[in-house]
């Protein structure tokens, strides 16, 4: 079970820095400069395609890894209270 805490405690850190990233670009212009800086401002036009459902991904990552997590803690507080018992 130790893994799996470890486990879950990386997915749902993955989960918040992705869907913090991706926000902060779609919510942003910070893309656009950047693209523009390089030389590649004609893919702007697709950065849609892409951050929108990287972001629906990270915040569906984020939702599951707190559901696992409540779970796990669920799992555990009813193990320890059968053990005093």
């Amino acid at each position: 079970m130790e893994n799996s805490g470890a486990n879950t405690k990386t997915l749902l850190r993955t989960g918040i820095i992705g869907t913090l990233i991706v926000a902060l670009c779609c919510f942003t212009p910070i893309l656009v400069i950047l693209f523009g800086l390089i030389g590649l401002s004609a893919l702007t036009g697709y950065l849609d395609y892409v951050l929108l459902p990287a972001l629906a991904i990270f915040v569906g990552l984020t939702i599951y890894a707190i559901w696992r997590k409540r779970k796990a803690d669920a799992c555990c507080a009813q193990t320890e209270s059968e053990e005093k018992k």
